[in-house]
């Protein structure tokens, strides 16, 4: 019997591994003040995980990213997750019941910043569900459990793309700022030796001026 369902097993964690990759890249927003999202969860006690990460930010004078705020309401108006001060970072949670839920992410500091965030709601059949529907079988949750599987390594993809890319966008600020310092140093430099040069100037020409008379 194991041998028989072999080929179909392979077959099926092909396609979910393909309808994983073709849900495509996450999603990003720009946040200045607070921007929300809204997803759908189908059932109480449904997981839904995800991840974001704040890939880019206006701030020119500062490298490190000085974070933003997550905050995810049930249907009901009721926080249910909280997160504070990240410049990237995981969650997960159980859906106390079904509905639409809002994940708002609030930006305290006011300059825009661009966040990348992906969204995940998963449901596995349990026993409940068995007893309630004759027509689920244990190979249906089997099928559900290899592609929350699968969906979390597309999840850990995801993340460690947006911080890779979070990783060369702060290289490149932190270049520009060099180069800003290093031109600008340049210039005081050269604005104070041309000041050395017009003092001593000046000065030797009153020097002259006093041995003339």
């Amino acid at each position: 019997m194991a041998a028989r369902w072999r080929p179909a097993t392979l077959l099926l964690m092909a396609v979910l591994a393909a309808a994983a990759a073709w849900r495509g890249e996450a999603l990003s927003v720009t946040v200045t003040d607070t921007e929300c999202i809204h997803e759908f969860v189908p059932y109480e006690g449904d997981t839904v995980s995800g991840n974001f990460v704040v890939v880019d930010h206006d701030i020119f004078w500062s490298s490190d990213h000085p974070g933003i705020d997550l905050t995810v309401t049930s249907p009901g108006g009721n926080t249910v997750y909280t997160l504070k001060g990240k410049s990237g970072d995981k969650f997960e949670f159980k859906a106390p019941r079904g509905g639409m839920y809002k994940f708002c992410f609030h930006n305290p500091y006011g300059a825009p910043e661009t966040v990348s965030f992906y969204i995940h709601v998963g449901h596995i059949p349990n026993e409940h569900n068995l007893a309630k529907d004759e027509h689920l079988d244990p190979i249906n949750v089997k099928i559900a459990e290899l592609k929350e599987a699968l969906e979390s390594v597309t999840a850990e993809q995801k993340y460690l793309k947006a911080r890779d890319t979070r990783h060369r966008h702060t290289n490149e600020s932190t270049r520009r700022r060099v180069m800003f310092y290093t031109i600008a140093e340049y210039v005081a430099i050269m604005g104070a030796s041309a000041l050395q040069v017009v003092y001593i100037r000046r000065l030797f020409g009153k020097n002259v001026a006093y041995n003339r008379v």
